[in-house]
């Protein structure tokens, strides 16, 4: 209970005035694409079915593990930022607005090209729509707190480095 007030979450969590709501449906929905079948829709050949997990594979672990190094103490399941926490541009940051959430996206990604599974496929797409929208309500308490985060934000892109 203690490491969840250390990440944030309030007593009265049920009131969703931190965004709690959103981490339940995060893990919803991740546990959902666990559980999903493998519906193969084409045939690569191994090597290209092996280059493109490993290349999103990579880029989403690489993400993800910078992300939790450059946040640090910042660091919170929740979109509504700590109270004592600081804005952080640096590092992986510089390039991406969200890398945790993007880790998630590119290696559900990986894990459908892996097993050439239309089924994950789509999952990996309602997983990207799901952070598009919490990292909209992340960004609304941002700039709320933070003045120079619309001036970040303008700058850097939000989930997928040099795209979007």
């Amino acid at each position: 209970m203690n490491k969840l007030q250390e990440w944030g979450f309030s007593k009265d969590w049920w009131r969703n005035q931190r965004g709690e709501f959103w981490v339940l449906g995060q893990t919803v929905l991740s546990i959902g694409f666990i559980l999903l079948p493998v519906v193969q829709i084409v045939h690569l050949p191994f090597a290209v079915r092996l280059g493109l997990t490993l290349g999103l594979g990579l880029m989403g672990l690489g993400l993800g593990m910078a992300g939790v190094f450059h946040l640090g103490n910042n660091l919170t399941p929740l979109p509504h930022p700590k109270e004592e926490s600081q804005l952080v541009t640096t590092g992986v940051y510089a390039w991406v607005r969200h890398p945790i959430y993007s880790s998630v996206i590119f290696l559900a990604l990986a894990y459908s090209v892996w097993h050439m599974s239309l089924s994950h496929g789509l999952g990996a797409i309602a997983l990207f729509i799901f952070f598009d929208r919490k990292a909209a309500q992340e960004e609304q308490w941002l700039s709320a707190k933070f003045k120079d985060y619309p001036t970040y934000r303008q700058s850097v892109k939000k989930l997928i480095p040099l795209f979007y």
